[in-house]
């Protein structure tokens, strides 16, 4: 009975483990190359790489494994420290966020600009 429990609350980190990789990958692939330079991070290839290896590690290994949790903490530094420095420069709409102001139209501000 406490080794079922066990494998279900394993399961369950496997699926948020695979959900956080999942979402930095969406994330980073939606968002504009330069971006990465203008952050100084590493540039966009190389985030899709890591972060798409660890999504694959996640499905493929057991969670007591080392490359599940190295995996795990690639995306986490990706969530938490590039993709906050992409959004301060502006790097694209990214993924879950809407771009521009209330007043912007199609070819621009409706406000003229002030």
């Amino acid at each position: 009975m406490l080794m079922l429990g066990f494998a279900g609350f394993m399961g369950i980190l496997k699926i948020i483990l695979m959900a956080l990789a999942a979402f930095g990958l969406f994330d980073a692939a939606f968002r504009r190359e330069d971006a990465f330079r203008a952050a100084d991070k590493q540039n966009k290839v190389f985030w899709l790489i890591i972060l798409g290896i660890a999504l694959v590690v996640s499905y493929l290994f057991s969670i007591l494994s080392i490359l599940p949790i190295a995996g795990a903490v690639a995306s986490i530094v990706y969530i938490v420290d590039v993709r906050p420095a992409l959004q301060q420069v502006g790097g694209g709409r990214g993924f879950g966020r809407r771009g521009g102001s209330s007043s912007d139209g199609p070819y621009g501000p409706w406000n003229g600009g002030r």
